[in-house]
C-alpha cells in the first residue's frame, strides 16, 4: 500500500483521484486546499489529514517522513493550472513521484525544469491522459495502424462546454492562469490526435478569444481543423437548452462516440503508474509544444482547411 498526498482536494477533479487511490487499494494520508468544501473525502478517506495552509501541509508531510511506514510516496496535483509547476517541484523535493492533472506546466521550457529537479531528486512526474486509455479510441489507434491507405485521414475536432458568469470570476476565467482555452480544455484532445495520428507536421491558428478558438492541425497521418468553446451560443441548434455540452470527433466523415466510458479512467491510470507504466514529461512534450505555438501565434483566418463553425466568427 502507497501513501498519497493530493493539492487541490477542493477542486471539480480532485474526488476522481481520490476514489483511484481508494480503488487501487492504496492510503490518501494527507490533503491541502486553500478552499475549504471537502467534504467528499467524508465518503472516500475520512481519515485523512487536511490543511487549509500550504506550510501546515507541507510540515505534515515532512514530519511523516520521519518514519518509513508514513513516509509519502506520491502526491497528486489537482490545483489550478499556473500552480503546477510550484506543487510538482515541491512534491518532488519532498521525495515523491508525483501524478498531475492536464496541463502538466505551460511551456516546454517548464518541462525541462521539471525534467531537472528529476533529476535531482531521484523521483518522476506522471501526466494524467486519460483518453488514451479510452475503449474507443483505443479502438482508432489499432484501425489506424492497421491501415494500408497512403491518403491522410480527414478529421474534424469539436468541443463547446458553455460555462455560466462564474467562470471568468474563477482562475479558469483568467488566461495568465488557465494559459487559455486551447490549454485549459484542448490539450487532452490535441494528445489524444497525436497518440492516434503521429507526430504534428503543422499548426496554424485561425481565430482566438477568451472564451473559444479554432485553427488546423496536420499530423502524419491526419488533417484536423479544431474548434474548442465555452460559449453557450456555439451549441449547434439541435441541442441548445437541452444539453450543456457537445463533443464531436469525426473521421472520413464516421463520428467516433467517446462520449461514455470515462467513469473508470482515472483509477485505470492510475493502475498504469503504479505499474510503471506511467506517462512522464517525454509523453505530454509534443502536446505542450502544440499548445504554447497556439498561445504565441497570431491568428491567421481563412478559409483552407478551417473549421465549418468558424464562418460564424469571422
Amino acid at each position: 500500500m502507497k501513501n498519497f498526498a493530493l493539492i487541490g482536494a477542493a477542486g471539480y477533479i480532485a474526488p476522481r483521484h481520490m476514489r483511484a487511490i481508494k480503488e487501487t487499494g492504496n492510503h490518501l494520508a494527507v490533503a491541502y486546499d486553500i478552499n475549504d468544501s471537502v467534504g467528499i473525502i467524508d465518503s472516500i478517506s475520512p481519515q485523512s489529514a487536511f490543511f487549509t495552509e500550504f506550510e501546515r501541509f507541507q510540515e505534515h508531510a515532512w514530519q511523516l517522513k520521519r518514519t518509513p511506514q508514513t513516509a509519502l510516496d506520491y502526491l497528486t496535483v489537482c490545483s489550478p493550472n499556473y500552480l503546477h509547476h510550484a506543487h510538482i517541484a515541491a512534491g518532488l523535493r519532498l521525495g515523491c513521484n508525483v501524478i498531475c492533472e492536464k496541463p502538466l506546466v505551460p511551456t516546454p521550457e517548464l518541462l525541462d525544469e521539471l525534467a531537472l529537479i528529476e533529476q535531482e531528486t531521484g523521483r518522476r512526474v506522471f501526466n494524467i491522459l486519460q483518453l488514451r486509455h479510452h475503449s474507443a479510441i483505443l479502438d482508432l489507434k489499432q484501425k489506424v495502424e492497421n491501415s494500408s491507405r497512403s491518403n491522410k485521414y480527414e478529421v474534424e475536432l469539436t468541443y463547446i462546454t458553455s460555462r455560466g458568469k462564474w467562470y471568468k470570476e474563477s482562475w479558469k476565467g483568467d488566461p495568465r492562469k488557465s494559459f487559455g482555452v486551447a490549454t485549459n480544455i484542448g490539450v487532452h484532445f490535441f494528445d489524444m490526435l497525436y497518440f492516434v495520428f503521429g507526430s504534428l507536421q503543422k499548426n496554424v491558428l485561425h481565430y482566438a478569444s477568451d472564451n473559444k478558438a479554432a485553427g488546423y492541425l496536420e499530423y502524419e497521418r491526419a488533417r484536423v481543423p479544431w474548434f474548442l468553446s465555452i460559449d453557450a451560443n456555439d451549441l449547434p441548434e439541435s441541442i441548445k437548452g437541452k444539453q450543456p455540452t457537445y463533443r464531436s470527433i469525426t473521421v472520413n466523415g464516421q463520428e467516433i462516440e467517446f462520449s461514455s466510458g470515462f467513469t473508470d479512467l482515472h483509477t485505470i491510470s492510475y493502475q498504469e503508474i503504479l505499474a510503471n507504466r506511467g506517462y512522464g514529461i517525454e509523453d505530454v512534450r509534443h502536446c505542450i509544444e502544440a499548445v504554447n505555438i497556439i498561445n504565441s501565434a497570431q491568428p491567421s483566418p481563412g478559409v483552407d482547411k478551417a473549421h465549418p463553425f468558424l464562418s460564424r466568427l469571422v
